[in-house]
């Protein structure tokens, strides 16, 4: 998978800091697919823009987000999370998420101070990720067993958190993939922090909720998290979270906001529409709908209202 200069031009300028003044000069005009239809409900008017939460939408040029997002003078160590449990062909790109990281490097964060992580070592190398723990540059290992073994409360539940969670990181951004979820309805973005913690198994009652949220709203997570990032370079609108080449479809594209409710719910329309392209019943039908959604709403998390959430194409 190979990025073109658009996209490389644009993720640099959202990570170093951009924002959405450099969304609307760094991309390129050109051909593109046609983006996927607006979600429903009126759009707002420039004027209210600004009010609403924005998820910036690219389709084979790159992604975007609506303000400045990383003031590396105040950070110690980045903690960027993936989503590797389902492999090679339904994972992060390895080289888009090595980007991000070359940029905050540019951004003035130190290599050794950025770290690529998820669950585990072996999730990390089938997915195509090299480790390196100890060696100089960019660190990129998985949690493993090394937890904080110390239980904290949070909302239904309780959990230890990755230890380099609790201890180093000071700033996250989750990349998560735009796929189906046999439980949750969708694994986009806030599903992804089900790797931080050692008990994940015990959150996925009656579609994840309210785990999903509950979890997104924890200090650990939500105080340190500064944007969201969805793959969608190859997505998955069916019997995810594992790959599935049946259900898999060349989205070719990227979403991002500093909003991660917003961002799940544009993710789930994205597979909605998908589904009902190919005659499947809807995540509601299948009594999967991620109810966790507007739970995570009314946590203060974000916008969950479709109505309420602005989709820019760039």
């Amino acid at each position: 998978m190979s990025l073109d200069s658009g996209r490389r031009r644009f993720l640099k300028a959202l990570i170093i800091g951009g924002g959405a003044a450099a969304a609307s000069r760094v991309l390129p005009a050109g051909p593109a697919d046609p983006p996927p239809a607006p979600l429903p409900g009126p759009q707002p008017s420039p004027a209210s823009a600004p009010a609403r939460p924005i998820v910036y939408r690219a389709r084979r040029e790159g992604l975007a987000s609506d303000k400045g997002l990383i003031d590396a003078a105040r950070l110690d160590v980045v903690g960027i999370k993936v989503n590797t449990i389902a492999g090679r062909k339904l994972s992060p790109h390895p080289e888009l998420v090595l980007l991000i990281a070359g940029w905050l490097q540019e951004a003035g964060v130190p290599a050794r101070n950025i770290l690529i992580w998820d669950r585990t070592d072996q999730e990390l190398v089938k997915a195509g990720f090299t480790l390196n723990r100890s060696g100089s540059g960019v660190r990129i290992f998985g949690t493993n067993e090394d937890y904080d073994w110390k239980p904290r409360e949070w909302g239904p539940n309780g959990s230890c958190f990755s230890k380099a969670l609790v201890s180093e990181m000071t700033a996250l951004i989750n990349v998560g993939v735009l796929k189906d979820h046999e439980l949750a309805g969708v694994a986009g973005g806030m599903k992804n922090w089900y790797g931080a913690i050692q008990n994940p198994n015990k959150c996925h009652e009656d579609g994840c909720h309210p785990y999903v949220a509950h979890l997104a709203a924890y200090p650990l997570i939500r105080d340190k998290l500064r944007l969201t990032v969805i793959d969608g370079i190859t997505a998955q609108c069916n019997a995810g979270p594992a790959y599935s080449p049946r259900w898999a479809w060349p989205w070719q594209g990227l979403l991002a906001s500093t909003d991660p409710v917003a961002l799940d719910t544009v993710a789930m329309k994205v597979i909605e529409d998908r589904r009902k392209e190919l005659n499947l019943p809807s995540l509601a039908d299948e009594k999967r709908a991620p109810k966790w959604l507007a739970e995570a709403g009314k946590l203060g998390l974000g916008e969950a209202d479709p109505t309420r959430i602005r989709v820019e194409d760039v």
